[in-house]
């Protein structure tokens, strides 16, 4: 029998938070950077460079990628010989660790949880509670897997109960289809088959935990069936084109995961989970001897050579003289750097705003000819303007777009994925404009804010109404003036040249 402290499970999972918060698994990156070199010219590669140069800041600067640092997820399996010298229980640990990680003072992460679901949505401030599965296994180690799930790739989640005839394959195609950009690929896609509904939920998630081998799959074939349709699903998403944050390309995801598990014969139960580039997990094993100690990766795993900029042609644009006549002269791909000051804003303050209009009352801050940037920023630290502040999924305010464009004078948002038909509607009615930052990419997007202050709503804590001062921050336009998008012409225009050169087939 082996004798746990409660201290030492709080540190390793408090320091496993901290460290995936800042450092991407390496066969991501190996992934990832092989295709960015796959990847033709065009903003699909853009955005891949600005993820590798991303988690390389990151990880040498010891900050979130992200500024969505997650919903934590932990997988505990603890031996039956195991014991545990503590006063309270695992739930309750876990959650003292997620406190202390997210409440870190040289590098806090953002606290994204709501404690109520339902009506008020009170921030918990410290990203508690957490989501813990605890298994009783043999043995008397404590193996521990812990994960930090986005919202944006955590909304995208799907089930469905098929025929035992049908294929999952073509399910999972067919609902890829339909996810859009938000989950921000290039990501994995973790699939769970048979069980229950929960068992087969539980199984999609778990395999996101699971090493990338896609690239190794490839290269020596497939040992079985449930390989062989690994590949055929990889394979099949990407030949939909969709691309890095839904531009276009030839990659959407990295690597293909499926678990099983029987099931009843009259069913087949299937569940989708994407995880987004941050990609943010780790496993470790305690054996009773103190907490776990985490190396840094070693960074000659990252491309150093990443160019820091989007290749091709950068419109410079002066936020504080801009024009709705300026806006209109934008076209879906083209590649802009924003000098000025930009406010910020996304669901909790939206819905304050169009409260207010509601009732008539005038807003705290004039959007006239303004643009606003969907995003939840992490706290500063040393110094910083502000912490990783990369951008939300934008169609959560397309509910907003009406009220905004046509009552405040704003000219132009900012977030990322893509909008819904009657928001680009509205957009083209009003002759403003949707951009688009790299999803996964906010410290690097941090680095273009030189300030920051809180103009309304304080209480909101990230969700307040900020004023950035930004100076180059780099953006693509996803919806001109028009109404057209470059989530609809991107991929299309790549399935369009992969079926004139069959060769581009990644």
């Amino acid at each position: 029998m082996r004798t746990y402290k409660e201290a030492d499970i709080i540190a390793s999972v408090r320091d496993a938070l901290q460290f995936i918060a800042c450092y991407h698994p390496v066969d991501f990156i190996r992934h990832l950077t092989a295709a960015y070199e796959a990847e033709g010219p065009g903003p699909a590669r853009d955005a891949m460079a600005q993820l590798l140069l991303n988690s390389r800041m990151s990880a040498l600067d010891k900050r979130p990628m992200c500024q969505d640092t997650g919903t934590v997820n932990v997988f505990l399996k603890v031996g039956i010989g195991a014991r545990i010298e503590a006063s309270r229980g695992l739930q309750e640990i876990v959650d003292e660790a997620v406190r202390q990680a997210y409440t870190a003072p040289d590098n806090p992460l953002r606290a994204s949880v709501v404690s109520d679901p339902l009506f008020l949505r009170p921030n918990t401030r410290d990203n508690t509670p957490s989501v813990v599965h605890t298994e009783i296994v043999a043995g008397d180690l404590i193996d521990i897997t812990v994960a930090a799930k986005g919202g944006g790739s955590e909304n995208k989640a799907k089930f469905a109960v098929l025929n035992p005839a049908d294929s999952v394959a073509d399910w999972v195609v067919e609902t890829v289809a339909t996810l859009g950009a938000g989950w921000c690929p290039p990501g994995v896609l973790g699939i769970g088959v048979g069980g229950t509904s929960e068992k087969a939920m539980l199984l999609a998630k778990e395999s996101l935990m699971d090493p990338l081998d896609m690239s190794d799959l490839r290269r020596r074939g497939p040992a079985d069936k449930t390989e062989a349709l690994r590949l055929e699903i990889l394979d099949r998403v990407n030949a939909l084109g969709i691309g890095a944050q839904g531009l276009g390309g030839a990659t959407t995801v990295l690597d293909v995961k499926i678990r099983t598990f029987p099931t009843h014969a009259a069913s087949m139960p299937v569940a989708l989970i994407p995880n987004c580039a941050a990609n943010r997990h780790m496993h470790f094993t305690l054996d009773g001897m103190g907490p776990a100690h985490f190396d840094p990766p070693d960074l000659r795993d990252w491309p150093a050579a990443i160019a820091a900029s989007a290749s091709g042609a950068m419109t410079k644009v002066n936020l504080d003289t801009l024009t709705r006549a300026d806006v209109a002269l934008w076209k879906p791909g083209q590649r802009l750097l924003l000098t000025g000051k930009l406010l910020t804003g996304r669901d909790a303050a939206h819905r304050r705003m169009a409260e207010m209009m509601k009732r008539g009352e005038a807003l705290p801050v004039s959007l006239e000819n303004r643009m606003i940037y969907y995003v939840g920023p992490v706290d500063p630290v040393r110094g910083e303007a502000v912490g990783p502040a990369g951008p939300t999924t934008a169609n959560r305010m397309d509910r907003y777009t009406d009220v905004m464009l046509s009552q405040t004078g704003l000219i132009g948002m900012i977030g990322k994925a893509e909008r819904g038909e009657d928001t680009r509607a509205l957009i083209a009615k009003y002759g403003a404009v949707y951009l688009i930052g790299v999803g996964g990419a906010g410290y690097l997007i941090s680095k273009a804010i030189k300030a920051a202050r809180v103009l309304a709503f304080p209480d909101l804590g990230m969700e307040a109404i900020h004023e950035f001062e930004v100076e180059e921050m780099p953006v693509i336009v996803a919806i001109d003036a028009t109404g057209s998008s470059i989530h609809d012409t991107g991929p299309r225009a790549f399935r369009e040249a992969r079926a004139k050169a069959p060769s581009l087939t990644p």
